[in-house]
């Protein structure tokens, strides 16, 4: 009788503190889940928690979620319990121990995503009409199961169960308002332990959790995504009144500024002409000339860029137009001390556009590379083949030596009338700017080690490649 009691009180301090670590998993996998909003992160964390040493759950999970489109589960993670160097337990406030949660930092991801099971993973895809026939089972069902060693045998020419050679595992979807998000398997590849009734109930809290912080993961993402969709419409809007009252008052006083403007410098060059060399009134005539015809550029500027953009789209040669650029300006940059250096290699480089107004665009670029070396330097043009968004594109890269721009300032280049040079209109980036843009590209900046680079990324013509040309 005695024996019996002890074994009776053994027994329940053992129930008591798998209860208590029991507890305190569920309250550290919660504070875990609150504790980002990054979905990839989100993801890292929970196969790490239910695969951790410490944890003592399981040795293998794996990730994939459902893709609704095309009706499979797509692979997104895997984690074995080697791969968890890095994940701790940190507390937000070191004075209160219920502050804690699970961390892992950007290192361990990384490690984590170059792993061979993450890659295998990554590369399946699990068709449910045609797939694993178990897997099939759970996401139908939308329920956890344990699959033994001899169902995972009779399956063996499963393409899933063969790829990770796998025993015997559980699956467990992820549910939320019973829409499915997707599936987490997880087994004990080496070691061959049993899944016990305990780890099962752990596995499916952990699952509920899981689910419900990824949907909310996702919402919120999905929610910052329309906030900077409304944030560039702002934007947009706000720009287009701005420049509808620039053209309203360009069109207004162009007339009244060009007619005064044009007879200024045309009778002050008569006038220059009578004078000889080398005088203070020919000096003071050249003066007026030159600043007239800066002023008929400046008010030239703004009617462009306050005028309706017209594209004649057709298929031009970017090398060409590239080219032809630096034809005009090769000598003035030899008069400028300025050495050339260019990669332009040969192919059809295909674009669908303006030449006229991507011509434009390389000669505002050139002249502002130019003006950034008053001394003399090194200008670099190239040409080559890169991606943007998934789509083959030409990239012209205009870099010059001038010293490069402050990084408070690269935000705001590209916006009318700001400008850093004395007689600047701070129109010519914009309306390269927007060039770009209606071409479908984009127009990029960066420092170099003694200077800027300018890249102009457009998007080839449909079934170019410059390589193969």
């Amino acid at each position: 009788m005695p024996d019996t009691t002890i074994e009776k009180s053994s027994a329940s301090a053992t129930e008591a503190l798998q209860a208590q670590r029991d507890l305190q998993l569920f309250y550290l996998f919660s504070t875990t889940l609150l504790s980002t909003m990054q979905l990839n992160k989100l993801l890292h964390l929970i196969l790490s928690a239910l695969v951790c040493e410490d944890n003592g759950l399981f040795c293998r999970a794996m990730l994939f979620l459902y893709n609704q489109k095309t009706d499979m589960l797509q692979g997104m993670l895997g984690i074995c319990r080697s791969n968890t160097d890095g994940f701790r337990v940190v507390f937000s406030d070191p004075d209160n121990p219920l502050s804690g949660y699970w961390d892992l930092d950007a290192d361990a991801i990384a490690r984590q995503m170059q792993s061979d099971l993450c890659l295998k993973v990554r590369e399946t895809r699990i068709d449910l009409s045609e797939g694993c026939r178990i897997v099939s089972h759970v996401v139908e069902n939308k329920r956890l199961y344990r699959i033994n060693d001899v169902e995972c045998l009779n399956c063996r020419d499963c393409d899933f169960i063969s790829r990770f050679g796998i025993s015997s595992f559980v699956a467990v979807p992820l549910v939320t308002r019973n829409n499915l998000i997707g599936v987490i398997i997880v087994d004990n590849p080496v070691k061959h332990q049993p899944i016990t009734d305990q780890q099962l109930k752990v596995l499916q809290l952990f699952a509920n959790q899981a689910g419900m912080a990824i949907e909310n993961t996702r919402l919120y993402r999905n929610l910052e995504e329309t906030h900077n969709e409304l944030q560039d419409t702002r934007q947009r809007l706000v720009h287009g009144a701005h420049l509808a009252a620039i053209g309203e008052m360009a069109a207004s006083i162009s007339h009244e500024l060009k007619t005064p403007l044009i007879t200024i410098g045309g009778f002050a060059a008569r006038l220059g002409r009578m004078l000889p060399e080398n005088t203070p009134q020919r000096h003071y005539l050249d003066t007026i000339i030159s600043e007239s015809h800066r002023l008929e550029r400046l008010l030239g500027d703004i009617l462009a860029f306050s005028r309706k953009p017209t594209i004649c789209f057709q298929e031009c040669n970017l090398r060409g137009v590239v080219k032809e650029c630096l034809d005009d300006y090769v000598v003035l940059l030899g008069e400028r001390k300025i050495t050339l250096e260019t990669s332009v290699p040969s192919g059809s480089w295909t674009v669908l556009g303006d030449s006229n107004q991507l011509k434009q665009v390389c000669i505002n670029l050139l002249v502002n590379a130019q003006e950034a070396m008053p001394q003399g330097g090194r200008l670099q043009v190239g040409l080559r083949a890169g991606g943007d968004g998934g789509r083959p594109c030409a990239v012209v890269s205009i870099t010059d030596s001038g010293g490069g721009i402050p990084e408070e300032l690269q935000s705001k280049i590209f916006t009318p009338f700001f400008t850093t040079k004395r007689h600047g209109t701070g129109l010519g980036l914009a309306i390269v700017n927007r060039i770009v843009q209606n071409h479908g590209g984009s127009l990029k900046v960066f420092n170099t080690d003694d200077g800027a680079e300018f890249q102009v990324i457009l998007p080839l013509a449909p079934f170019d490649d410059p390589q193969t040309a």
